[in-house]
């Protein structure tokens, strides 16, 4: 019984090796056969009158698509590099662009007018973000209105309700989660496309 036991595990071994020796055979013979192929045909004759032919094959491998890395010279801007490339045997796809940071100009202009003596202004460019209104009502001092302060701010604030920033709405972790998900399935199906080709 256990002699019947063993030689069966020896059949199943043995018909596992076969498989996976065609898989491997598969594997191999389909990969080169993307492979590009140039011909160079050369013929030369000789005064001699003795003629010979001759053929060259190279096999090259498909070109690569290589992402630009997008960098800025100066740390001095506000802006940030986003590159990405993809490679299939046949296409190969590669592109990159500059984001802006809208905050990091906020504060730079804001430290320039500063820098220049001209406070109310420095506050007021400040005061364009909705969270930096909050912050100036809650400690009493009101974001300037028109070159107005204080209380009189105060007064013109409340009088021209739609003047004030728009609130900002701060993501949540299942925001996030979403467009992760969504750009991974959009990422994925292009991919698996690509590969069909």
């Amino acid at each position: 019984m256990v002699y019947k036991g063993i030689q069966s595990i020896n059949e199943r071994d043995k018909s596992m090796r076969k498989y996976f020796m065609i898989v491997v055979l598969f594997l191999v013979t389909t990969t080169a056969s993307f492979a590009q192929t140039t011909t160079v045909n050369t013929t030369t004759d000789s005064k001699s009158d003795v003629k010979s032919e001759g053929k060259t094959i190279v096999i090259s491998p498909p070109p690569s698509a290589i992402s630009p890395s997008i960098g800025s010279s100066s740390s001095d801007l506000c802006t940030t590099g986003v590159s990405g490339a993809v490679q299939t045997q046949i296409l190969g796809v590669s592109t990159g662009e500059m984001v802006r940071d809208e905050n990091c100009e906020r504060l730079k202009i804001s430290k320039t007018l500063y820098d220049m003596g001209m406070k109310v202004a420095a506050v007021s460019v400040l005061c364009q973000d909705r969270r930096v209104y909050d912050a100036m009502e809650m400690a009493g001092t009101p974001c300037p209105f028109l070159g107005k302060i204080g209380d009189q701010a105060t007064d013109e604030w409340k009088s021209n309700p739609n003047k004030i920033p728009n609130p900002v709405v701060l993501e949540t972790k299942s925001d996030v989660q979403k467009r992760n998900a969504t750009i991974g399935a959009t990422v994925g199906g292009l991919a698996l496309l690509l590969l069909l080709l």
